[in-house]
């Protein structure tokens, strides 16, 4: 497999049965989100922040940007768990799939909160003008797509990562297999924060080259041996048999 082929094209292992059914499925729930955005955003007095209206909303979203920060970080002691249809970036393919930590769920809930703030802040700064009200609709509009935007992505696809036979998917980033030249625990900060992929070729993707890490709830020694594992047998993953995930041999680990 080369690791130049390009990521439009789906990969020989990967069944496109259901993709653009689970597409408009997120799509819907993508868009009730934004739609129940875009209702709220509309309510938005322009003096709200003036008010008390929102000052539970803002109190439960500066709880949630605190829960980003990177300096906490949730236990995490979930396993990889087998699926034998992962939705991933092309279609459907069997393999193992590591759900958001409590950090990743925040995190979600942190760029929806955003998107609700921002519409706050540049009301308030709005006079009032006949030309206001076409503002907030737009203002309206922005938000509810960008949080809709949030969400599709959270229906899309299966789980916050994935291991499958044609890579590995975190989000809406990919890795393919055959690409990975060398792996390690990735740190931060003094901490350990995700599992580093060194590419064999090195490419102007601008692509984040590090998986795992706080917004998932699979500890990153865990994940880091599971892609060892698999890094040069990963078509052991398309048998659509279930398979485990080893346990690292020398990290202990909750159960």
């Amino acid at each position: 497999m080369s690791p130049w082929r390009s990521e439009a094209a789906p990969p020989p292992l990967v069944d496109p049965r259901g993709l653009w059914a689970r597409r408009l499925v997120a799509l819907l729930v993508g868009g009730v989100a934004g739609a129940v955005v875009v209702g709220l955003v509309l309510r938005m007095p322009l003096d709200a922040l003036d008010t008390n209206e929102v000052d539970l909303p803002i109190w439960l979203l500066t709880g949630a940007l605190l829960l980003l920060n990177g300096r906490w970080r949730p236990r995490r002691r979930r396993r990889l768990v087998w699926q034998a249809r992962v939705a991933g970036l092309h279609g459907f393919a069997p393999g193992l799939v590591a759900r958001r930590s409590v950090a990743g769920w925040a995190q979600v809930v942190g760029e929806i909160g955003i998107v609700l703030l921002l519409p706050l802040m540049l009301l308030a700064v709005l006079p009032d003008r006949e030309w206001t009200r076409v503002v907030h609709v737009v203002v309206a509009a922005a938000a509810g797509m960008s949080a809709g935007r949030v969400v599709y992505d959270v229906a899309r696809f299966t789980g916050a990562l994935a291991l499958t036979a044609d890579g590995i998917r975190q989000e809406r980033r990919w890795h393919d297999w055959s690409n990975i030249d060398e792996i390690r625990l990735n740190r931060a900060d003094g901490h350990v924060d995700g599992v580093y992929l060194r590419p064999r070729v090195w490419r102007p993707t601008g692509r984040e080259r590090v998986v795992g890490g706080r917004t998932v709830a699979v500890p990153d020694e865990r994940l880091l041996a599971a892609i060892d594992h698999y890094r040069t047998r990963s078509e052991a993953l398309a048998v659509g048999l279930p398979v485990t995930s080893p346990e690292p041999a020398d990290a202990h680990l909750p159960r």
